[in-house]
Order: C-alpha cells, then structure tokens, then sequence
C-alpha cells in the first residue's frame, strides 16, 4: 500500500486529490494538511511513501523563482494544478520509483535556468535569498507579513531574543536597512503579494 500525504489550504482541492489519488486501490491518503508546518509535523507522525508537499510539489506558479526555490529544497517533482488530471497519478507513480517528474512547462523553466546560469554567475548582483538559513527564510516572510519578532517568536516557537537575531542576521546578509526595505525586498522577489 502507498501511504500519500496531502497538504494544500484550499479543502476542496485536497478532497478532489484524495478522490483523484484513491482510484487506485494501492494507494492511500494517510493524512491531509492544511498548511507547510502542519504538513511537516504530519510527516513526521505518519511517515508517508510520498508527500504531496515537500516530495512532490503541485502548485499553480511556474515562475523560475518558484521552481528554484521548491527544487532546492529537496522537491522530486513539480506538478502544475492546471495539469491535475493529466499528470498526478504518473507523478505519484514516478516519483515512488524515486525517480524525478515535471510537467513539460515546468521542464521548460528548469532547462531555462540550468542554461542561464553561467551568465547569473558572471552577472552576481548584490545579496539574494539562498544565503539565508531555512530558520531565517521563515523569519523574513512572517516579518515581510507584518509580524513582530515577538509574533515571531510565538508562532516559531522560539524566544523573542532568537527571532530578533534572526532579524539582525537577515537584515545583514540581504544589506537592507530598514524594514521597509525588508518588505519591498519580500514584494520584489515575490514572497508576499503586493
């Protein structure tokens, strides 16, 4: 039996996975999440075979920041949600093989990059988001949402002093100044909406 892990903030779309996931009779949907920490503390309690998350990423953003960020952090496979039907399952199935799956616009954007890279690399301009720790990349999009360190601090579970190290940690690696700054950083390189 597969055991498959679900994490989207829509319900609607995670029964429509579970329906879509569960015409095969070896596979399972061993929990659903609503949200990424959710989705963390769930696999870790339920130790899926695939979790339609952080293994296997369905998304409606194709940006090459997107895909970047998603591959970097350890993504087997990208599914657009405009390709659901078409290609879920053969993701799943895939990926279960450990072998990796994108759609073919996704496979486009990845074949962009890897082609544009020796001209990034020459082209180095200023501070960017990879050399921030994973701890202070959540930092930035809670503080780039308005939250304060000591909101920080709450929902991170941590002390209010380690969210504002965090802060000042941020703050220097990305050369910023101020927390306007922080959040037309945030804007610009699409981590919260304008």
């Amino acid at each position: 039996m597969l055991r498959i892990l679900l994490a989207d903030d829509h319900h609607v779309i995670r029964r429509g996975l579970r329906s879509l996931l569960e015409e095969k009779p070896e596979w399972k949907v061993c929990g659903e999440a609503s949200n990424g920490r959710e989705a963390v503390e769930m696999a870790a309690t339920l130790m899926p075979h695939i979790a339609v998350v952080a293994v296997l990423i369905y998304t409606m953003d194709e940006s090459e920041k997107v895909v970047h960020e998603v591959l970097s952090a350890g993504a087997k496979g990208i599914v657009l949600k405009t390709d659901l039907d078409s290609s879920l399952v053969q993701a799943v199935e895939t990926v279960a093989q450990g072998k990796p799956f994108f759609t073919s616009r996704v496979a486009e954007t990845v074949l962009k990059r890897y082609l544009a890279q020796g001209a990034a690399k020459d082209k180095a301009e200023g501070p960017n988001y990879d050399a921030l720790t994973p701890r202070e990349r959540e930092v930035l999009q809670l503080l780039a949402e308005g939250k304060s360190n000591k909101e920080v601090a709450s929902i991170l579970g941590i002390s209010t002093r380690t969210a504002h190290t965090h802060h000042a940690e941020i703050m220097l690696k990305l050369q910023l100044k101020s927390l306007s700054d922080l959040v037309r950083y945030a804007m610009r390189n699409g981590l919260i909406l304008p």
